[in-house]
């Protein structure tokens, strides 16, 4: 293990544990997700660009928490429920720590791109200015833009005695524009800033003043949209006097709820509940923190927020459009590009079921290409010997080459059956016009089961061959989506193993019909068995500790919230077990408590790629398990979703996972960051003669590389 010392480049005080309950609060504990991410945004090491990124991902990441947890928690608070969480908070409690938690980050978040982004990116050419930062000919310029390109689409909204204040529809920016009328007095007015113009307003380089050290080809200059339209917003009201114009902002519930038990047409009910989702109850208003305390309170009245909803900022609101900056030429400003690699059994012009035949292939994304999952797909859909191919969707992407290798493989005549999850959040619209696009191609197109998400990832081709019918099948950690297998690391197993290719069988026939299979050969599935199957490799661990006292645990996953299976970690861990767990966003455990978690260590892992793969090892006396799978450590995914979880059985191919990824992952000292006892992260630095380690560095991961040291 290489010699670190912990630094702590961002304030965590903030957080406030339940001292007295074994668990931490799941929203603090996001919270403390989202720390880690705005803490990539400070990271001097990284790239300007990739800096950025992480500031528009924070912001991002916040709008949802409001739109899917505050609004949960606000309608409990609404419904009277008084019902503690296990860490012994009432949803009042929590909506109080929730926001004492954010105030300081939000101020964190506004000095970071006040003081050190902005003027570090104009440094290097990249300037957004303020508006009365223009010098006048860019102010010509913007009279024009505004006339031909913003004015025509603005549509200013009054709201007085005869006309009720207006929707604000979910994450839109506006302005509130306060008006002094002769005849009426005070009146106020929104107008919405246009989501079809850029928010960030180009200017011609030619304008600027000076020319910089940065030569002209590299140079960009911009300026806020809400800022040009406040500046010429008296033309939206002529002949009145426009006194006041304050950017505001509002987050609504966007929880969709699905009663799948009244609804006759599930993507009917899809589609109306998408559109409603722009009309939820307002959960926040950001406002700029120079609006007037009587414009506040007109906003929040009616809106029916309380002060505690409304969140004055400085700077500019919205900030996950920053992520348009990204799109900017300038690779010296960004982490290098990386390019993923085929790996060795399907390189070249290969028949990709001839390989499978020979071993078991793992894919590790975005180290290795997604290619071959499409070249899978297409090649069963124009192989003449496939009879039939199965496949799970849920978040495919637009454009995405997997539908559209099915939709063929329908056309060639093969049986083809997928299942479209229409609930998977925020890709509901794009799951339904696959869905209708796929049953207009005659293929066999079902919505998953009453009350039950299908989150499993799994494509099954079924193929005539000499000796019989054989299966050919993959099993992953995420989506069958090209785009995102860019961007998130996951684990892909593609096998003809009859075993397992009979459990998937036995699955899709769980997920297509009516079958109440409960035992499976080698899969854990949930809800079927999966929490009952895990929590009873935990305990054969801890068995083996009291018998053998080599017990050991590595769970790799993207949260662990579920009191239950914490609970038989702290088992386990009493035991003297020793338990390493990288979790990378929520984490209920209290690791290092005495008497109660000694043995346990919990890491996350922050960097360039979302790490989404899913890994569960036991050590079991030396006959080694490793498990890969769709499935997080919560109870959404053990009791409420179609999940499945899959064992490695090919040595080789253990020993990668083991050795090499999660190794790594224990040995990261460049994106990990350690939970402490009281619910805060340390992030760990190399000392500066120890070796780097890096998790997300490719030449590591690849499977080609080699193995580590014995664990």
């Amino acid at each position: 293990m290489t010699a670190t010392h912990h630094e702590q480049p961002l304030d965590s005080t903030a957080f406030v544990p339940a001292e007295t309950t074994p668990y931490f609060n799941r929203e603090l504990s996001w919270i403390e997700f989202n720390r880690r991410v705005l803490a990539e945004a400070f990271n001097p090491r990284a790239p300007l660009l990739e800096r950025v990124k992480f500031l528009a991902i924070f912001a991002a990441n916040l709008d949802e928490f409001f739109m899917i947890r505050v609004s949960g928690i606000k309608q409990q608070i609404a419904a009277g429920v008084q019902k503690r969480t296990p860490d012994g908070l009432t949803p009042s409690e929590q909506l109080a720590a929730i926001r004492s938690n954010l105030l300081p980050l939000h101020e964190e978040e506004r000095g970071l791109l006040m003081e050190d982004l902005l003027p570090n990116l104009a440094q290097q050419g990249i300037s957004i200015l303020n508006y009365d930062q223009l010098n006048p000919a860019q102010c010509n310029f913007l009279v024009d833009y505004f006339d031909r390109h913003i004015f025509p689409v603005l549509t200013p909204l009054a709201a007085d005695s005869s006309r009720p204040f207006p929707h604000i529809s979910n994450l839109s920016l506006n302005l509130a524009v306060v008006i002094q009328d002769e005849a009426e007095g005070e009146l106020f007015a929104r107008v919405k800033v246009p989501e079809v113009l850029p928010r960030l307003v180009p200017l011609p380089t030619e304008l600027a003043d000076g020319t910089g050290e940065v030569p002209t080809g590299r140079r960009h200059y911009f300026v806020w949209i809400e800022q040009v339209i406040a500046a010429h917003v008296e033309a939206l009201f002529p002949g009145i006097e426009v006194v006041e114009a304050y950017p505001f902002r509002v987050t609504r519930n966007a929880d969709v709820e699905i009663a799948e038990d009244e609804a006759e047409d599930l993507l009917r009910t899809i589609e109306q509940g998408v559109r409603q989702r722009r009309f939820g109850e307002v959960v926040r208003i950001n406002v700029d923190n120079t609006m007037p305390e009587r414009i506040c309170q007109l906003l929040m009245k009616n809106m029916g927020i309380e002060a505690h909803d409304l969140y004055a900022v400085r700077g500019p609101l919205g900030l996950s459009t920053l992520m348009d900056l990204t799109g900017l030429d300038r690779p010296d400003l960004k982490t290098p590009p990386h390019y993923p690699e085929i790996p060795p059994p399907l390189r070249g012009h290969v028949d990709i079921f001839a390989a499978i035949r020979q071993h078991d292939i793992l894919l590790h994304h975005p180290y290795d290409s997604f290619a071959p999952i499409v070249d899978f797909i297409q090649m069963a859909a124009n192989d003449p010997d496939v009879l039939a191919i199965k496949q799970t969707l849920y978040r495919v992407g637009s454009n995405s080459p997997i539908v559209r290798a099915l939709m063929h493989a329908r056309e060639q005549g093969k049986q083809v059956a997928v299942l479209v999850e229409l609930k998977a959040r925020f890709d509901e619209e794009n799951n339904i016009i696959w869905a209708k696009a796929l049953e207009r191609a005659g293929v066999h197109v079902v919505y998953g089961l009453l009350g039950l998400k299908t989150h499993s990832k799994l494509a099954l081709v079924v193929r005539k061959e000499h000796d019989g019918i054989r299966r050919y099948v993959h099993m992953g950690t995420g989506n069958y989506n090209a785009g995102t297998a860019r961007l998130y690391t996951d684990v892909g197993l593609l096998t003809c193993r009859p075993d397992l290719g009979a459990d998937v069988s036995d699955l899709f026939n769980f997920l297509t019909g009516y079958s109440r299979q409960r035992n499976y050969r080698k899969l854990m599935v949930a809800p079927v068995n999966l929490r009952e199957h895990l929590a009873g490799l935990i305990e054969r661990e801890t068995q083996q500790q009291h018998q053998h006292g080599n017990g050991r645990l590595i769970f790799k996953m993207n949260s662990l919230v579920d009191p239950r299976m914490i609970d038989a970690l702290y088992r386990a861990s009493q035991a003297g077990v020793r338990v390493d767990l990288v979790v990378r966003g929520m984490c209920r455990l209290k690791p290092g408590v005495p008497g109660l978690s000694e043995t346990i260590s919990v890491r996350s892992i922050i960097g360039r790629f979302l790490e989404h793969s899913r890994i569960y090892y036991f050590y079991n006396n030396g006959q080694e398990e490793i498990y890969l799978g769709s499935a997080d450590i919560m109870e959404r995914n053990l009791d409420r979703r179609v999940e499945q979880i899959f064992p490695l059985e090919e040595e080789s191919l253990l020993r990668y996972v083991r050795d090499s990824l999660l190794e790594t992952y224990l040995r990261d000292n460049v994106c990990a960051w350690i939970l402490q006892s009281d619910g805060s992260y340390t992030r760990l630095i190399p000392e500066p003669d120890a070796e780097m380690v890096n998790s997300q560095d490719p030449e590591l991961m690849r499977f080609n590389q080699g193995h580590g040291e014995e664990l």
